[in-house]
């Protein structure tokens, strides 16, 4: 079987790409990235077994027609940062519509399965819990969120022409070789390793939010490509939700002197909700992967830095 994978040097694709070689039927892989953020070292040294092919290629401006039919479709390559799409949102929209358009139409033309990754950052209005029902909760909060819901739309629009899967990932958090730190656990953990001020806005400290290891996202992938598993439908997906508290409370664990700062301006999407995940788990994957293990792995990647 033959995947294709977008976004290939990113956070996500490249834990998948090096870990691809756990789903056995999975023979041949091709990478596309644009190379922009320069992650060369995501493609350094991947295992044997399966045969790798780059490209590199900017998807939202040229088309897929080169690339053979493939069997499945990853879809991470976009831009992501919630907090900074305000600033590029323009380009953003532009950019990660026109990758979104441009896999669809691969995929219709192919007959390739896609998984799609949206985000829980669709919902948008505090409840104490919200699913993939509640479409009155749908309240994209940030440039990044209402491109997601516009990509799944695109989707469900298509549901006729295209086997797929839409997958509303948590928050993630995570060792992998494209590492970014933009994200809430991870910018969270740069900064303590740093010794400095992990900043939290001030009514933030105890609303939750759905966070996903990247453990438990590649279960995910794994899972729909072993068991043929795209059901044309749309699933939240996360480790566990937490609190800001909670989260500082595991980075505790590891490094005793964080310093809190407490701040007036919205620094992330800071509405509180838990997201229920039921109707991924009784089609029978258990996602358990520990956000806790996450948080001492990416602390670990700056043990040799002293900063006292």
């Amino acid at each position: 079987m033959k995947l294709l994978i977008t976004g290939a040097c990113g956070h996500i694709g490249s834990y998948i790409t090096e870990n691809i070689h756990l789903i056995k039927k999975i023979k041949e892989v091709i990478l596309i990235d644009n190379f922009n953020t320069q992650r060369y070292h995501s493609i350094f040294n991947l295992k044997k077994g399966v045969k790798f092919t780059f490209l590199k290629l900017d998807l939202s401006t040229q088309p897929l027609n080169k690339i053979k039919k493939v069997n499945y479709v990853i879809h991470c390559a976009s831009l992501t940062n919630a907090e900074g799409s305000f600033k590029i949102k323009k380009e953003m929209f532009k950019n990660n519509l026109n990758c979104m358009k441009n896999i669809i139409n691969y995929c219709k033309k192919n007959k390739s399965k896609l998984i799609h990754i949206s985000s829980t950052s669709v919902y948008g209005k505090q409840a104490n819990i919200v699913n993939e029902d509640d479409n009155h909760l749908l309240k994209p909060q940030s440039p990044y969120a209402e491109i997601k819901l516009i990509e799944e739309k695109l989707l469900i629009n298509s549901k006729n022409k295209i086997i797929y899967n839409t997958f509303r990932f948590g928050t993630i958090a995570g060792v992998s070789k494209g590492i970014r730190f933009h994200t809430a656990i991870n910018k969270f953990c740069l900064d303590v390793a740093l010794n400095k001020s992990v900043k939290i806005y001030k009514t933030a400290f105890n609303q939750y939010r759905p966070y996903l290891s990247l453990k438990d996202a590649f279960k995910v992938f794994k899972f729909c490509i072993e068991k043929e598993f795209f059901k044309n439908e749309i699933f939240n997906v996360l480790s566990g939700n937490y609190t800001v508290q909670q989260i500082i409370n595991m980075i505790k664990k590891y490094k005793k002197n964080i310093r809190i700062k407490f701040v007036s301006n919205k620094i992330m999407n800071q509405l509180s909700y838990k997201v229920d995940d039921f109707k991924l788990r009784k089609e029978g994957i258990a996602l358990k992967s520990s956000i806790s293990k996450d948080i001492q792995e990416t602390l670990g990647l700056f043990n040799n830095i002293n900063n006292k």
